[in-house]
């Protein structure tokens, strides 16, 4: 992911008003989630018609807020009955995409035994 991203990736999968920005998604973190808005983890919100999503990440020094505003149609996000989940890049790559995380595989890591 950009900028070096090494960290977890938390999906906060009920709807957030969008009009939030930096302070009231960090405390969104630390009060909902129970998470520590400045530990370097990547925080992902939608809004309520699934169509926008924004990033919070805390980079060292400062948060960083992106924003995605689908153009047609809507991301595709996993059913309400989970508030958080866990994802991985693979996963925030297709969910930006459009496509539904929930359904594709991750292919698992293997380790080369020859060199050509």
């Amino acid at each position: 992911m950009w900028f070096g991203f090494s960290g977890k990736i938390w999906l906060y999968n009920q709807r957030v008003d969008f009009r939030r920005q930096i302070d009231g998604l960090t405390l969104l973190v630390a009060e909902q989630l129970q998470k520590n808005p400045i530990s370097g983890q990547l925080f992902v919100f939608r809004n309520r018609l699934g169509d926008k999503i924004k990033l919070l990440w805390w980079d060292d020094n400062g948060f960083w807020l992106m924003y995605k505003r689908i153009e047609k149609g809507r991301f595709i996000f996993p059913s309400l009955r989970e508030d958080i989940w866990l994802l991985s890049k693979e996963e925030l790559g297709w969910l930006l995409s459009g496509i539904d995380f929930t359904k594709q595989t991750i292919l698992p890591k293997t380790k080369a035994k020859y060199f050509y």
